[in-house]
């Protein structure tokens, strides 16, 4: 097995059996959980029963997740209890430090955090439509548009057009970072100057700065792809599909929330 450019698998040995053990190597989130910040707990060890993972268990897990966050969307949009984004924020971030830093295969929590992001994207959403006018069919077009970011970022993957390195993996780790705090920052700003820095008003540069989090977003992707890539390589168990379907909805989150955004910049 060659050195994965993903922290999460640097250095992972093999067992006798073949299949690469948890909690071996260095701890780390890889591109699931916002990029790659280490946790520090050990994922759960396996042994000769447990079978290798497949790109299939990826694909289906992932497809799951992803339907669970469209229902529990789309139900919140149409039921109009729009407070419920609240609780499906505050349930979902908390869960994702939880699974991320544990690097949890938990497939209930994984379930329950796609839902409550659902929850919450969905009240957004309803949100805005329910304005109506200029926002009609806003949430149509941010998931075709989160569709056609990951689709394009597949083939960039497969195709080798950009590769994932040791230094790439590292310059994305610290983009989310900083645009993180960035973000907080803007916040904070916000109490005390109207409009805070500028980031979220939808000027020119907060239209500026909703391009740059949707490319980071889909660098994001580019990390997941190779962190699936490289387990399946390794022959991890078949229960991490369910931590790797977690990483690609956190990317899916970020880029549809910064797509929803930048939409809603050109519609005021």
């Amino acid at each position: 097995m060659r050195t994965s450019s993903n922290p999460a698998f640097r250095n992972l040995p093999t067992s006798p059996g073949g299949y690469a053990r948890f909690g071996d190597g260095p701890a780390g989130m890889g591109a699931a959980g916002l990029g790659g910040m280490g946790g520090g707990s050990p994922m759960p060890t396996t042994d000769a029963v447990d079978r290798p993972l497949t790109v299939d268990d990826v694909v289906q897990k992932t497809a799951i997740n992803v339907a669970v966050t469209l229902g529990a969307g789309v139900l919140t949009a149409i039921s109009g209890f729009y407070a419920l984004g609240f609780v499906g924020f505050i349930v979902g971030f908390v869960l994702s430090l939880f699974i991320a830093f544990k690097q949890s295969t938990n497939k209930a929590l994984i379930l329950i955090y796609s839902a409550s992001m659902g929850m919450a994207l969905g009240a957004i959403t309803g949100f805005l439509q329910s304005l109506g006018g200029q926002y009609a069919g806003i949430g149509v077009q941010a998931v075709i548009a989160t569709m056609g970011v990951f689709i394009g970022m597949l083939v960039v993957y497969k195709t080798g057009a950009v590769r994932v390195t040791p230094r790439l993996t590292k310059m994305v780790i610290g983009a989310v970072i900083g645009a993180v705090i960035l973000m907080l920052v803007n916040l904070v700003a916000g109490i005390f100057i109207e409009g805070g820095l500028g980031l979220r008003d939808g000027g020119p540069l907060a239209i500026l700065f909703s391009v740059a989090m949707i490319a980071l977003g889909a660098f994001m992707l580019l990390l997941d792809f190779d962190q699936a890539d490289q387990a399946v390589k390794a022959g991890v168990p078949a229960r991490f599909a369910w931590f790797l379907a977690f990483g690609f909805m956190t990317s899916l989150v970020w880029i549809y929330i910064e797509i929803l955004r930048l939409l809603s910049y050109f519609r005021e």
